[in-house]
């Protein structure tokens, strides 16, 4: 049986890396008497995967993580065990048991929601509300993207889904996420300030991952939905 749990990740927890937090769950889910399933071999481990790792720095309402359990309980007893096991900056929001067929977290993920505030002191010194606007009017948005490896340079506009900003003078971004586009909210973010004469100080955003998706229509009539919408209470 598959499972998948959707967790808040927040406060002084958002500076440890996805390896530390694999290794949290894997202690929690452990203690919480949850009876997860196993690798064969000689040397068996856990099966649990996650969704999308979260870049340090970076708090989150929608993560998400599947393990596979030889029995359950409920998913409101489940919940509860886990929590008990969580420390601040961590919390389980949802368990839901998946169909057989469902694809594991990582490979579903489409896109991410990000809402996007800035530090005190370091909001931008021109009207970014009405330059955000035309940024993202604009018929494409050509950056340079580096990795380790080798940098590119392309059209950013069509990884952009969603690009406003709220009456609480947040950014609301929404982007691919997907191993072919995985566009980070500060590449968008650096973009935009470039664009208006502007450089972003490295530690001027508070970035939330609001939602992670998955794509249930095509790449022709995209449908995103959170990543437990295929998923059941029981």
């Amino acid at each position: 049986m598959k499972l998948r749990i959707k967790f808040a990740k927040y406060g002084a927890l958002k500076f440890i890396g996805h390896l530390d937090v694999m290794r949290f769950f894997q202690k929690a889910v452990r203690r919480a008497d949850i009876d997860i399933a196993y690798t064969g071999g000689f040397s068996p481990h856990q099966i649990m995967s996650f969704a999308a790792p979260l870049g340090v720095g970076l708090e989150s309402n929608g993560e998400y993580m599947d393990i596979e359990v030889n029995s359950v309980t409920s998913s409101k007893d489940m919940l509860e065990a886990l929590n008990r096991q969580m420390v601040e900056g961590i919390h389980v929001l949802e368990v839901k048991m998946l169909p057989d067929d469902a694809g594991n977290a990582m490979a579903s993920v489409a896109a991410a929601a990000y809402s996007i505030g800035f530090r005190q002191g370091y909001e931008p010194d021109f009207d970014y509300r009405k330059a955000l606007r035309a940024f993202y009017e604009q018929p494409e948005i050509i950056v340079t993207k580096k990795t380790k490896r080798s940098e590119a340079t392309f059209d950013m506009k069509p990884y952009i889904y969603e690009c406003t900003t709220g009456e609480d003078g947040r950014i609301h971004l929404t982007v691919d996420a997907s191993s072919s586009g995985n566009i980070k909210p500060s590449l968008v973010i650096n973009a935009f300030y470039e664009q208006n004469g502007a450089t972003l100080d490295e530690i001027a955003l508070l970035i939330t991952r609001e939602e992670t998706y998955m794509n249930i229509g095509n790449e022709e009539q995209r449908e995103l939905v959170p990543l437990d919408f295929i998923g059941k209470e029981f």
